[in-house]
């Protein structure tokens, strides 16, 4: 089999990827008020929804990468359907020219309030995004199956 279909490049691509939503997610978790005003700066909805989403949009990427992590259905959908959102936003913010903190990984982003940050940003979701891709692909040729949220739980209590 080649070595794109291999169960150890799956595994990896399934840790670097989840981690790095755990990461971005615990990140933002510690000061959601920042990042609620690293929503506000795009201007695309209200001060208050910007809050709503900065309290709830860490929690979903911290849950989608422990469950991509540890293989489960529906997870790398739900990463794939983040970083589409992201780089639409992301591309957004290029378009209008707009000088905003992407949020990305909370306050310490170290791509943040850098000259061409959004367009770095948008470019690593893009690596990303083929990673999510190349994924679904390994999935369809080589077989990998995640498990389902169920039977994920089932095995955690057998152990």
């Amino acid at each position: 089999m080649h070595l794109l279909f291999s169960k150890p490049v799956y595994i990896a691509l399934r840790l670097i990827i989840g981690s790095i939503f755990i990461v971005a997610g615990a990140t933002k978790i510690m000061d959601v008020d920042t990042f609620a005003m690293a929503i506000d700066g795009y201007g695309l909805v209200s001060w208050r929804i910007a809050n709503v989403i900065a309290r709830t949009l860490p929690a979903l990427e911290i849950v989608a990468g422990l469950g991509l992590v540890f293989d489960v259905r529906g997870s790398l959908g739900t990463i794939v359907v983040q970083l589409l959102g992201f780089m639409g936003v992301l591309a957004y913010g290029i378009y209008m020219g707009l000088d905003v903190d992407c949020g990305c990984f909370g306050p310490g982003d170290p791509g943040s309030g850098e000259p061409g940050g959004l367009w770095g940003t948008f470019i690593r979701d893009a690596f990303m995004l083929g990673a999510c891709l190349l994924m679904y692909w390994q999935r369809q040729v080589a077989g990998y199956t995640p498990l389902s949220l169920t039977r994920f739980i089932q095995s955690r209590k057998e152990e």
